[in-house]
């Protein structure tokens, strides 16, 4: 797509399911991709694989639930590839279960890595996208954030405050020329989806619940996702901001 190659992106979540597959697509299109993970081996295998099939990636150890490592992180990744053009939020994590069976210490760590985190790497980049007068911010929320998820209320919580913001921040940065966009996965089957469904019979009925909802009667895939991303990335969404694209099958048709 127009306006990607030679573009400094950072990926967060970035050796994950959905991640990696950004983060491979980045690179294919010749961006020089920052793989932002807590995992640094996962990371590095991911920047590896990038710069094996001819691309520049460099791998980055960050803990999202801190200020401090996401500042850390992002200082240095701007250190070595250039000024960030296109910030990319990814990461993400859930446990399912009724929200009055569970306590504070896990809203806790949902809220940390879901919300928390994306505030912290826009706190940490766009101050640098402003002063240039450009910037693409792409924010991965969830179909959960829209529409609401059973077992998943402190997730959706996180994922509709991602997508209100988004829309706030697109306001915010419009006169500096920097688009704010949300892109809403389904169901998709990655490590993630496991976690959530757990294993067993119980895991089996709820992989299959979720597949039976979906329209296109399929999981999503993880490279269901990078061309949405790819495109609000681009200058062919140049003039495209505070927009929330779900790609899920058509599991949410409106709304």
């Amino acid at each position: 797509m127009r306006g990607i190659n030679g573009k400094v992106v950072i990926v967060t979540g970035g050796a994950g399911g959905i991640g990696s597959a950004i983060c491979r697509r980045f690179g294919a299109e010749g961006a020089t991709v920052a793989v932002f993970d807590i995992n640094q081996d996962a990371a590095s295998a991911v920047a590896a694989e990038i710069r094996e099939k001819g691309g520049k990636a460099q791998a980055y150890a960050v803990d999202l639930t801190s200020q401090d490592s996401v500042i850390t992180a992002v200082t240095a990744a701007e250190k070595d590839l250039g000024p960030t053009d296109v910030l990319v939020n990814n990461a993400g994590w859930d446990k399912v279960g009724s929200f009055l069976s569970t306590e504070k210490p896990l809203w806790d760590k949902i809220v940390a890595i879901n919300l928390y985190g994306a505030l912290y790497m826009h706190h940490a980049v766009v101050k640098g996208m402003v002063a240039r007068g450009a910037g693409r911010i792409v924010n991965i929320a969830s179909d959960a954030g829209r529409v609401g998820s059973s077992g998943e209320a402190v997730y959706a919580f996180c994922k509709g405050g991602l997508i209100a913001y988004s829309k706030t921040m697109a306001r915010e940065l419009a006169r500096q020329q920097i688009s704010v966009n949300v892109v809403c996965p389904g169901p998709t089957d990655t490590p993630l989806l496991d976690d959530i469904c757990g294993e067993g019979e119980k895991g089996d009925k709820l992989r299959t619940a979720f597949t039976r909802a979906v329209p296109f009667g399929r999981l999503g895939q993880p490279d269901d996702l990078p061309g949405a991303v790819m495109f609000l990335s681009s200058d062919d969404a140049s003039f495209i901001t505070g927009q929330v694209l779900s790609v899920s099958g058509g599991l949410t048709m409106a709304g």
